[in-house]
């Protein structure tokens, strides 16, 4: 019997190694107090600047009440995958608004930014291609490379002589394609790549590029559609609804011929039970709310703004962030959780993020500005900070 309990021994081992090296992570329960950007944590009331929903779409009445009629007219869920019987009229109807929104032959909808990542590259590419990725691309464009089997050669990043030198040095090796991979802006930085002058090298070397617009779409951009938005060049473009959208799920934009193509070869598309009605009517609500929030946005870069000059007053580095999104970089993992646990201690929720998420070296505080969040609000963050800083 002593096998039986050997078999579950490297369970142990690897949950041990990751709390000695205070990389351990549990899950925090919190209960959203609607409609504000406050969140109760063991009693305790919290403002939270950690969310992605950067413009409070998440509880804005127009898309809990499509959410809600979309559920009515429609049932809870949609039966099955879209191939199936699962393609209801609601998921072409917002395709289609997708497609004319974003100026786009076509769009396709899928059930997660993360699932879409993972599925998409692992049939765009095959291991006779290239994939040339952005060494701070999130997790599910790595996966998705991975389970391509394709060859994956990461740039430094948002170094473009670096990406060039990949580029040129791999045209004459034989790969079927080569697909170069970004995010505009990226997850754990907030910073923005350099979307034109990439564009411009694959069209020069005839690389397929591959954008993902998850944290711009509805906060930067032409009417806070993105910056992939209008963007030439761009063969394929990812946005999710979780984020700015209030919502779930993800789509990419692309010509109508990858959309057929990815009807036909996709599994994480083909096998997939499609989003439930409650979930393409919130997205549906959100997609028409957006173009109309320029106070909104305007309000939150204003705040974005204030955070980062604060910071950088105090001495803390926000590296190079252009967004909502404000890596508040410590280095020390120690000293991070510390810092976690205090701004918690003084009413802030905002996570500590530490390898293997982002590189050794480099753990932070990763802080998220909403529209949601009041001038108050952003004043006591500020004071926490200062507080923190001359403890």
């Amino acid at each position: 019997m002593s096998g039986d309990k050997d078999k579950f021994k490297f369970i142990g081992d690897a949950l041990s190694k990751r709390r000695s090296n205070l990389k351990y992570r549990e899950l925090k329960s919190v209960q959203p107090e609607f409609g504000t950007p406050y969140v109760i944590k063991e009693g305790k009331k919290l403002i939270n600047f950690c969310s992605n929903d950067y413009l409070g779409l998440c509880s804005h009445p127009k898309v809990i009440e499509r959410s809600v009629e979309f559920t009515k007219k429609y049932g809870a869920g949609s039966g099955a995958s879209r191939l199936v019987s699962g393609s209801l009229n609601i998921h072409q109807e917002l395709e289609q608004k997708l497609a004319r929104t974003f100026g786009a032959e076509a769009a396709l909808v899928f059930n997660s930014g993360f699932q879409a990542n993972t599925t998409l590259l692992s049939t765009l590419a095959d291991r006779h291609s290239l994939i040339i990725m952005d060494k701070k691309c999130h997790n599910s464009l790595i996966q998705g490379a991975i389970l391509s089997r394709a060859v994956m050669k990461r740039y430094n990043h948002n170094d473009l002589s670096d990406l060039e030198e990949l580029l040129n040095e791999n045209q004459e090796k034989g790969f079927n394609r080569i697909w170069v991979v970004t995010e505009t802006i990226f997850s754990m930085d907030g910073d923005r790549s350099d979307l034109s002058e990439i564009a411009s090298l694959c069209s020069k070397y005839g690389a397929l590029l591959y954008s993902d617009d998850a944290h711009a779409m509805g906060v930067l951009g032409e009417i806070g559609l993105g910056l992939n938005y209008g963007m030439a060049g761009v063969d394929l473009s990812l946005g999710t609804f979780g984020k700015a959208f209030g919502g779930f799920g993800a789509f990419v934009a692309c010509s109508s011929e990858m959309k057929d193509y990815l009807i036909n070869f996709c599994p994480g598309f083909i096998y997939t039970t499609a989003l439930p009605p409650s979930v393409i009517g919130a997205i549906d609500a959100a997609l028409e709310l957006i173009p109309q929030l320029e106070t909104e946005r305007a309000l939150l870069m204003a705040y974005v703004f204030k955070v980062k000059e604060e910071l950088i007053q105090m001495g803390y580095d926000p590296g190079k962030s252009e967004s909502q999104i404000i890596p508040v970089i410590i280095g020390s993992e120690k000293e991070t959780l510390e810092l976690s646990e205090f701004l918690e201690e003084s009413g802030i929720f905002a996570s500590a993020i530490r390898p293997p998420t982002i590189e050794e070296g480099a753990s932070r505080i990763r802080l998220t500005i909403t529209a949601h969040h009041s001038e108050v609000d952003i004043n006591k963050l500020i004071d926490v900070f200062w507080r923190w800083k001359n403890r």
